[in-house]
């Protein structure tokens, strides 16, 4: 089984969203059962709270459901454990990869890098947005997580993909 994790700020918004439009494809490729899906936050701000209402309710309508979802912080045994640590955006790559043993760095990649063109970049912060910036959030994960899991089911699960 692949265990991926999923990394944003402070996991209440983009990282507990791409767990869940993620998981909601592998069910729908009936793939669940080869990966086990997690997110977590850079900070613990958030530590034991449900994803914030808007990204709960923009994602309800899009028939995901992110309300068993708790917030977490990252640690440093997660670099051990999963196979795939997919970082939000940029910011959150770069302090991924400092925090992370050597021994484990290419296990982390950028979520967006396994899309393509204009939308192979970072998914916004919409936590001090509207409800259009939760739909852009949506937008966005759903065509990284399509690419994400179109690649790994091209890959056999082996955890290949872009290197960025």
């Amino acid at each position: 089984m692949l265990r991926l994790l999923f990394v944003c700020t402070g996991n209440i918004c983009r990282s507990p969203t791409a767990e869940a439009v993620t998981r909601a494809l592998f069910e729908r490729a009936a793939m669940v059962g080869r990966f086990e899906l997690e997110s977590a936050g850079l900070g613990g701000w958030h530590l034991g709270d449900p994803p914030d209402p808007r990204a709960i309710r923009r994602a309800a309508l899009r028939s995901y459901d992110l309300t068993g979802q708790r917030a977490r912080q990252i640690a440093p045994q997660d670099y051990r454990d999963f196979d795939l640590l997919l970082a939000i955006d940029r910011g959150h790559l770069r302090a991924m990869r400092r925090a992370c043993p050597p021994d484990h760095a290419e296990k982390i990649k950028l979520f967006m890098a396994f899309a393509e063109g204009a939308e192979a970049g970072d998914v916004p912060d919409p936590y001090y947005g509207e409800s259009a910036d939760f739909d852009l959030v949506l937008d966005l994960v759903e065509g990284g997580a399509h690419a994400l899991v179109a690649a790994l089911s091209h890959s056999g699960a082996g955890g290949a993909g872009p290197a960025r």
